[in-house]
């Protein structure tokens, strides 16, 4: 069994190690990765491993980044000291989600359902199936991403699809929703909060006052200090619009999928 570790901390990494050898001396280790950027260099140049063993904080953006940017098949146990990430870690190849400090009764489980679903894999049940199931075992249960929003106008309420929605900004505390149509509404959600709602196969978070749908975007421009400048449609042109330097190359790998 190849395994590749992804983590930013030092002695996350060696404790990592030391876990591996009693728990699975038959696996061989077969890198160390830190970042994004060096995850992805490493991924287009060598063979896939059996197993990775991925932090979800590294030193330059979440891992979820990298699904964005290179297609990743194989089974992840996500390590992590947070347990607000169950639900986008169970939404990618995850076989398990292990809370530090990892407990080596966690890890001797967490690869022992890794080697039971790899040698039952024709017998197990679907994707969709996999996937609520382990969220269950978290207590979470699934959620779908909105296909419609309800906004009150003065006296009325309008429904807005989600597939009609062009962008969404902030503008002095106060969230701006967007159509196709050019129609302008106040959406009583933070960025934060709608970013989690949106299907992130439509929507991207450029910077902090912009999510955006793949079709709002005219035209992209390389930009200084490795931001990219975009044209989105309905926007004033003096209005400028970048993906800021940190969620370029995911921004890139999302248009690319």
């Amino acid at each position: 069994m190849k395994i590749l570790i992804v983590e930013d901390e030092p002695l996350a990494v060696k404790r990592m190690e030391g876990l591996i050898r009693e728990v699975a001396p038959d696996a061989e280790i077969v890198g160390k990765i830190d970042t994004v950027r060096a995850f992805v260099r490493w991924w287009q140049t060598n063979p896939a491993p059996d197993l990775l063993l991925m932090d979800i904080q590294l030193a330059d953006g979440l891992s979820f980044e990298i699904f964005q940017q290179v297609e990743v098949k194989t089974p992840v146990i996500f390590t992590t000291a947070y347990d607000e990430y169950a639900l986008r870690a169970f939404k990618v190849n995850s076989v398990d989600y292990l809370l530090k400090p990892i407990e080596q009764e966690e890890l001797v489980k967490a690869i022992q359902k890794f080697r039971h679903q790899r040698q039952s894999a024709d017998s197990q049940p679907g994707a969709s199936e996999n996937l609520v199931k382990m969220l269950e075992e978290f207590g979470i249960k699934p959620v779908t991403y909105k296909s419609r929003f309800l906004i009150k106008q003065g006296g009325r309420f309008d429904v807005v699809e989600t597939s009609d929605i062009l962008y969404l900004y902030a503008d002095d505390k106060v969230v701006f929703l967007i159509t196709n149509q050019n129609r302008k509404y106040i959406v009583d959600e933070t960025l934060d909060e709608l970013e989690a709602k949106l299907d992130p196969r439509h929507f991207f978070r450029i910077n902090r006052k912009y999510i955006t749908h793949l079709s709002a975007i005219e035209r992209i421009e390389p930009y200084f200090n490795g931001r990219l400048r975009i044209w989105l449609k309905h926007r004033p042109s003096e209005e400028e619009v970048s993906v800021s330097r940190e969620r370029a190359d995911s921004f890139k790998g999302w248009l690319n999928t």
